[in-house]
């Protein structure tokens, strides 16, 4: 006889306290990645990232978060151009230029982050292994001893996503075990999915992961949307928000800035250098990078601040009737 709605939550309620060590809530420096990735350049890419690990480490960061697929270039042409020869000869060289997992580029990346003692949330283009077409939007789970622990891929594509990537396989898990505690990671709309949220709730992190692209469409504000989805979404988990924004590099402006209202639309969005944000439990702004030219936002985190939030509003725990909507589900 299969276990109820209730026991179930209860076994998962249980191996989350069993199988970890007891806690410190230490204070902790983390780093949100605001730079361009090289279009398109996979192996520049993952240099630079490996550069932004080790400098990182060497500011004694104790986690770094990149943006979305920023290994080698979110594709957002479609939000630009829509389909087309030139849509499509980018999507070949999209996926000519994504990662495999396992593979050389991210092995060296999880090098890096063992040279530079650090953990990372690492947003990638995936392309599966041994494949000719299939591609997922990810983020994968780096430990500062060098191990990839996981990865999340992004749950449903959003809007022109769909023309290059399928849902995701790899299920609810968003989240992985660091020495100072639970990080866990949504992409972009996903942050605002409020059962991602609860999947990231039940294992109970003390630092979220948002990784973000360079621009949405001029109709919607994209800075505005990650402050008021990650604000939120802290507020709710009870824990510090890091997000990490990619900015828009002059040589993807002159290959999908095509028309004169797009590049426009494009160069002002670069010279507004909108950068990383990174929130503390109660969804206020700890540090800003706004106008920054740095590629590293950085900030000290004292985890012990999630304590007391959590206390009150635990959404994976005494403040939630899981077992009333799980009606919802059947």
């Amino acid at each position: 006889m299969s276990a109820s709605f209730e026991e179930r939550h209860a076994i998962q309620e249980h191996s989350t306290m069993t199988s970890t060590t007891r806690q410190a809530f230490r204070t902790i420096r983390v780093a949100a990645v605001q730079a361009e990735s090289i279009f398109l350049d996979l192996d520049a890419t993952t240099q630079l990232a490996c550069k932004l690990i080790e400098e990182a480490g060497r500011n004694g960061a104790d986690l770094i978060a990149f943006p979305e697929a920023f290994i080698p270039t979110f594709p957002n042409w479609y939000e630009t151009l829509g389909e087309s020869p030139l849509v499509r000869d980018l999507d070949k060289r999209l996926f000519l230029t994504s990662v495999e997992v396992p593979g050389e580029h991210i092995q060296a990346i999880a090098d890096s982050c063992a040279r530079a003692s650090i953990n990372a949330v690492v947003g990638i283009n995936e392309r599966m292994n041994a494949t000719t077409g299939t591609m997922h939007n990810t983020q994968v789970h780096i430990t500062r001893d060098g191990v990839i622990a996981g990865k999340h891929q992004k749950y449903v594509p959003t809007s022109g996503e769909r023309q290059v990537h399928t849902p995701g396989k790899t299920g609810y898990v968003n989240s992985f075990k660091t020495d100072f505690g639970v990080v866990s990671g949504l992409i972009c709309g996903e942050n605002s999915n409020p059962l991602g949220q609860y999947a990231a709730a039940t294992t109970y992190p003390v630092v979220h992961v948002a990784s973000w692209p360079f621009y949405f469409a001029p109709y919607f504000p994209m800075h505005h949307a990650i402050h008021t989805a990650s604000a939120g979404l802290a507020y709710s988990l009870k824990c510090f928000a890091v997000n990490a924004v990619a900015r828009i590099s002059e040589a993807y402006i002159d290959t999908v800035g095509v028309r004169e209202e797009d590049r426009n639309f494009l160069l002002e969005q670069r010279a507004l250098k909108k950068g990383a944000l990174i929130l503390d439990p109660l969804g206020r702004k700890i540090v800003d990078g706004d106008g920054s030219d740095d590629d590293l936002l950085f900030a000290d985190l004292d985890l012990g601040d999630v304590i007391i939030p959590k206390l009150i509003i635990d959404t994976a725990g005494h403040y939630n009737r899981p077992e009333l909507f799980a009606e919802l589900f059947k």
